[in-house]
């Protein structure tokens, strides 16, 4: 495996114009309809034209993505939010039509392929699902949709709350919980618990027209509900719901029942009759919580050295992205925005521009623990980015969800090693063996969640018309079969609305198996660098990551040395190991 990486690209020939500007109906209108009139007749017109395409397709990528970020590092910014309604309500609903009759285009030619009929059998496969799935009725419908999904990120991105005498952001008050002050800890939940619930009738009422919406997309599309529709529209071609309720069943008889015996293991250690929800992030021997970094810079930098630490190509590509200081979203090609402040959207995420190749990574950086397993997850989906960026197709420059999430999951692992020592974020053998401790808890403990809101989601688009009654009946029918052995005693009503706080439910409906999926190959990926040593799991790593969306899902894991399987028997053996490395560690 070759240790240097080339980062740089060529840009491809192309018809489209570097300096097209995507906010522009009037300057995208044209570039369409010469690609919609341009006759194909041979091969080698239908190469040029998916170059073309692609570029165009990367130009309105990158708009979207700069306007998405503006809107997200400021929610407060009514002009950002302005011109981010004004591109999905005006630009988005034009591009779409002529976007299908391109795809429908590309399926049609794809019969000209013979010499390179491989190389296009991925990208041919999904665009034919597209095209199967296209229904013009439901432009309006998708349009409504996503300015729903923009109202629930100002709705949260504006929750602060007064502690201490200091307005802070929700995600800065996630400090508290790692408090060795026990009425510290309930007092700081209780506050950002009662924020949240101040808005809850106004997330239900969004939700609601989300789940009808949802539901007629399907309907249109000929599904007989929404369930079917984004199995087909997320290109899972490889597995079924059926898998999905087998991985739910692996949770309930393999992880829950481990998660509980951890659970015990810490309420002993506290000392405390029964466990609460601010029990479960407090260090068990009563340490003060973990402060690994200051602020984005440090942040920043500490990653840097974590990265460069386990392999050389890791610390360099992420190098490039900036120090951490930066605070001004994409602005002049920022790649980074890492501290938390007022009126920034919640969450953390990589959004790659397709169109200069550059990775933005967002994040509420707080100076927790759980920032740098944010901050290590992220940069493996930025690593994924750059190492596709010489892939011409834009289409091949994005890998299936699953396998993305593969690449984020694996680098908090890995890095295991890495985060400790006198120049890192955790400088005590103590502090270093807790975080250690801390990640592999995180990676199994994060799985019964993925099924809580996976389960969720099966159960609400195939009871599309129900109540919100019915509703948070079944979110409680299912914390009880997956959740935490914690009381809920005098929280029942926080307890009903928890949910509220993933943003997935409200933005991507049905993206949240995918991090099964992933944190199983991520385990794997780890195993693998604990048996056979860490330069042959990365080496792995590059190349799988190197081939972006390529090729079909099973053969990306295969390429990384991974299984793609999430049943009982894979989730039993990875578990079963975690468990065995968290009996070494120390608490």
């Amino acid at each position: 495996m070759n240790d240097t990486l080339q980062l740089d690209f060529t840009p491809p020939a192309t018809s489209v114009r570097p300096n097209l500007d995507a906010r522009s109906w009037e300057a995208l209108e044209p570039v369409f309809r010469e690609l919609l009139d341009r006759p194909l007749r041979t091969e080698a017109d239908f190469d040029q034209w998916m170059i073309d395409r692609s570029e165009l397709d990367a130009a309105c990528s990158e708009a979207q993505a700069n306007l998405y970020i503006a809107m997200t590092c400021s929610t407060e910014d009514q002009q950002a939010q302005a011109a981010y309604a004004t591109f999905i309500e005006d630009i988005i609903p034009r591009i779409k039509p002529l976007a299908f009759e391109l795809d429908r285009k590309l399926v049609d030619a794809a019969g000209l392929v013979r010499r390179g009929a491989e190389r296009y059998a991925v990208v041919v496969r999904d665009t034919r699902a597209d095209v199967d799935l296209f229904r013009t009725e439901n432009i309006p419908l998708e349009t409504e949709l996503s300015k729903l999904s923009q109202k629930y990120d100002q709705v949260v991105g504006a929750m602060t709350v007064s502690f201490d005498g200091v307005e802070k952001t929700l995600p800065q008050m996630a400090v508290y919980q790692e408090s060795t002050d026990r009425a510290v800890r309930e007092k700081a939940w209780r506050t950002v618990s009662e924020r949240r619930l101040q808005d809850r009738q106004t997330i239900d009422d969004l939700f609601d027209k989300m789940i009808d919406l949802r539901d007629r997309v399907a309907r249109n599309a000929g599904f007989s509900d929404f369930v079917g529709y984004a199995f087909k529209a997320k290109h899972r071609f490889d597995y079924t719901p059926k898998h999905c309720f087998d991985f739910h069943r692996a949770c309930e008889e393999v992880v829950v029942p481990m998660i509980r015996r951890q659970e015990e293991r810490r309420r002993r250690s506290l000392g405390v009759d029964v466990l609460r929800p601010w029990d479960l992030s407090v260090d068990p021997k009563g340490r003060g919580p973990l402060r690994p970094f200051v602020n984005g810079r440090e942040l920043m930098d500490k990653s840097v050295r974590t990265f460069a630490r386990l392999d050389r190509r890791l610390g360099e590509m992420l190098a490039t992205m900036g120090d951490g200081s930066e605070a001004r979203g994409s602005k002049d090609g920022a790649c980074l925005d890492l501290d938390s402040r007022r009126g920034k959207a919640p969450g953390g995420y990589q959004y790659m521009r397709d169109r200069s190749r550059k990775a933005f990574i967002f994040m509420n950086a707080a100076g927790t623990g759980r920032d740098v397993s944010t901050m290590l997850h992220e940069a493996g989906h930025a690593f994924h980015s750059m190492l596709s960026i010489h892939e011409p197709l834009l289409a091949y420059r994005h890998a299936p969800l699953e396998f993305c999430e593969v690449a984020s999951m694996s680098m908090e692992l890995l890095t295991l090693d890495h985060i400790g020592g006198p120049d890192g974020f955790y400088p005590t053998q103590e502090d270093y063996a807790r975080a250690r401790r801390q990640q592999i808890e995180r990676a199994v403990f994060l799985l019964p969640w993925i099924a809580t809101i996976d389960a969720f989601q099966h159960w609400l688009y195939t009871h599309p018309k129900h109540t919100p009654a019915e509703r948070i009946t079944e979110w409680l029918r299912l914390d009880a079969r997956f959740g935490s052995s914690c009381s809920w005693e005098g929280l029942e009503q926080v307890r009903q609305y928890v949910w509220h706080r993933q943003s997935h439910l409200f933005s991507v409906p049905f993206y949240y198996i995918e991090y099964a999926i992933a944190q199983l190959g991520a385990l794997q990926l780890w195993l693998m660098g604990l048996e056979k040593g860490e330069k042959a799991a990365i080496d792995r790593y590059v190349a799988g990551l190197s081939l972006g969306g390529s090729r079909p899902l099973p053969q990306l894991f295969e390429a990384t040395g991974l299984r793609f399987d999430f049943g009982p028997d894979t989730v039993r053996r990875l578990v079963e190991r975690a468990e065995v490395e968290l009996d070494r560690l120390p608490e």
